[in-house]
């Protein structure tokens, strides 16, 4: 009877292992089953938000038209068309080249001084290639190489 005790003893703990492994394969799958609800949860609700927002009216646009945002294309400049319609660092270079200090014209060396930049190579020609982005539309203008100034006539 020994042997049998000592089989059932060693099958006892291979099923007392089988069910301790079993219970963590169970934590680990409710753990995952959790997360995946969450996700479910909020592509729920950003379906819900998104239908609703785009069942108003067109009319309930809370952002103005015509403001830029950074990085975006210089808009022709149009009659009554004011600098808002420029991203943030087109609107400086903007202001500094129609203050009394940008009328006459001001090297980009001159104008990045104005804005509060270090006067190196690269701040200095990425703000000549913003002024050359000015021209083309109609917000500043090119006097000579090099030299920029706002226009003396409001817009076109």
């Amino acid at each position: 009877m020994a042997s049998v005790l000592g089989l059932l003893e060693a099958r006892e703990k291979r099923v007392r292992e089988e069910i301790a492994r079993l219970r963590e394969e169970s934590e680990r799958v409710q753990a995952a089953l959790g997360e995946a609800e969450r996700d479910l949860q909020r592509l729920v609700d950003a379906r819900v938000t998104v239908t609703e927002v785009l069942a108003e009216p067109p009319s309930v646009v809370t952002e103005p038209m015509g403001s830029a945002v950074a990085g975006s294309t210089v808009p022709r400049r149009e009659t009554g068309m004011a600098a808002t319609a420029l991203a943030p660092d087109y609107q400086r270079i903007l202001s500094v080249l129609e203050s009394e200090a940008g009328r006459e014209g001001m090297r980009c060396q001159q104008l990045a001084a104005a804005l509060g930049l270090e006067a190196i190579p690269a701040k200095v020609e990425g703000l000549r290639s913003k002024a050359k982005r000015l021209v083309e539309p109609g917000w500043a203008l090119q006097v000579r190489p090099g030299v920029f100034t706002a226009p003396a006539m409001p817009a076109l």
